[in-house]
């Protein structure tokens, strides 16, 4: 086996609204919902190692890297899983734990990567189904694997990584979007409380189109008691301007649609800027 150092991308994805489906397997469990696939998430380097070692980063706007962890729980699952002893770093520009599917995107791209890395011979069905494994039992997430498997504006009418998925191109204009921190997703989902309530809320039929997604990501956000105080006052503002956008799920911030966006998001704190991903998971870098 050649030694090589192998670089991979995978996108983030945005939840607008979602709910929990409990199957008779890991497989079959996970959520429907809609939500965005979006161009930023996480790009992961691997090569071979003689343990198991993780590094999470950060860069910001500034360019500056800052270190964010030395582990990770779900990495080191799905690394032991497989059997291999490799050198993972991840880095992304967005915060982590905001709602913005980076721990599917983590794992999505760090499977690509060692796949190839590692000769494993992995289908990308093989990669979806254990990141969607790990995100399950950890309680990090339920749909973000399934939506990231590729781009666009998704709805997710069945569980799991083999469910229904729509998929729309019609967000032409680039999205905006602000934070106010992380929201603790486990406490979230093992919460059969707060699920019930997030049951309750979700809507009764799929949107139209996409200003339909953001009206009916509001009005979930609202009826299942996830709104929290900073993005209701995001969301508010934008809605006098006439501006779509929600509350992104599971994260204490706001995500908007088009160019007027920018500069009322501006003025609660720094805002992100993407567009709609094309595609999922990708290699983009092979060293030897």
């Amino acid at each position: 086996m050649k030694q090589r150092t192998v670089t991979a991308f995978c996108p983030g994805h945005i939840s607008g609204y979602f709910k929990r489906v409990r199957g008779e397997s890991v497989a079959s469990t996970g959520s429907i919902g809609a939500g965005i696939v979006i161009s930023e998430g996480v790009t992961v380097t691997v090569n071979p190692s003689d343990t198991i070692s993780v590094s999470v980063w950060r860069q910001e706007d500034s360019g500056k890297r800052i270190q964010y962890s030395r582990t990770s729980p779900l990495l080191e699952y799905v690394l032991s899983k497989l059997g291999v002893t490799i050198s993972v770093m991840t880095e992304c520009r967005l915060p982590i734990g905001a709602g913005f599917g980076l721990s599917a995107a983590a794992l999505l791209a760090t499977l690509t990567a060692v796949n190839l890395c590692m000769d494993l011979g992995l289908t990308p069905r093989d990669i979806a189904l254990l990141a969607h494994e790990a995100e399950v039992v950890h309680r990090t997430g339920l749909g973000d694997v399934a939506a990231c498997q590729s781009g666009g504006r998704v709805v997710r009418s069945g569980p799991g990584i083999d469910g229904a998925i729509t998929r729309t191109f019609d967000l032409t204009e680039p999205l905006y979007a602000v934070s106010f921190g992380p929201i603790f997703t486990p406490s979230v989902l093992g919460s059969q409380e707060q699920m019930d309530r997030v049951s309750a809320a979700y809507p009764p039929f799929p949107p139209e189109n996409a200003e339909d997604f953001f009206r009916i990501s509001r009005l979930f956000a609202e009826k299942s008691g996830l709104l929290t105080r900073d993005a209701r006052a995001v969301i508010m503002q934008c809605s006098d301007n006439n501006i779509p956008a929600s509350m992104t799920m599971l994260g204490n911030g706001v995500f908007a649609y088009g160019q007027e966006a920018q500069a009322i998001l501006s003025a609660f704190g720094e805002v992100y800027t993407f567009t709609v991903a094309r595609s999922g998971a990708r290699i983009i870098g092979e060293y030897l």
